[in-house]
């Protein structure tokens, strides 16, 4: 069975979407540690250590799915997860009428394969609604959320436009993953 190293319920949802069979575990690892500049290295050596912690506690020979997710703005910098209301104002600011990439890079170990994918979203918004940011901030929904957005919730209505898979910019480029889970998939 396929054991998902993330607490992440979207992408629990998006693995029962697809109708695969998972544990869903925790994994600890600091992903402060990483000194990476570009979302790309950022998602790459997070989603690794990831796998790295997986595999030290539940050994090779499982099937372990581990996955990292950030945007990164127009000008090419990294939009973290927020650490407060502030934060989120700012981020989701920066994000309001511009242009945005969520990547995310995951790592599937097999059977002693890996099999690694980085990919990008593009989207592109309409500037956001000053009392409906007011009201998505209030709710709490951005926590925990990379660049305090939801594609699939609040950003939604303000898409422009948009290029990729949106499994994707939700956490999990499952389309690419399915060829790999062998057995895992019913």
């Amino acid at each position: 069975m396929l054991r998902l190293a993330s607490t992440s319920a979207t992408r629990a949802k998006l693995l029962e979407r697809f109708s695969i069979e998972f544990e869903q575990i925790s994994i600890d690892f600091d992903e402060e540690s990483i000194k990476a500049d570009r979302a790309e290295a950022f998602v790459y050596y997070a989603s690794k250590g990831k796998l790295r912690e997986a595999l030290a506690r539940y050994g090779d020979s499982e099937t372990i799915l581990c996955a990292d997710t950030v945007i990164a703005a127009k000008d090419g910098s990294i939009l973290r997860k927020a650490s407060s209301r502030e934060e989120a104002y700012d981020i989701l600011g920066r994000i309001s009428g511009s242009e945005i990439a969520i990547v995310t890079c995951a790592q599937l170990q097999r059977e002693g394969l890996l099999f690694v994918d980085l990919s990008a979203t593009h989207y592109s918004f309409h500037l956001f609604d000053e009392r409906e940011l007011d009201e998505y901030i209030r709710s709490g929904e951005w926590i925990g959320k990379a660049g305090a957005c939801m594609v699939e919730g609040f950003c939604r209505r303000y898409i422009a436009s948009v290029r990729g898979l949106e499994s994707t910019a939700m956490g999990l480029q499952v389309e690419k993953i399915i060829p790999w889970l062998g057995d895992s998939r019913p």
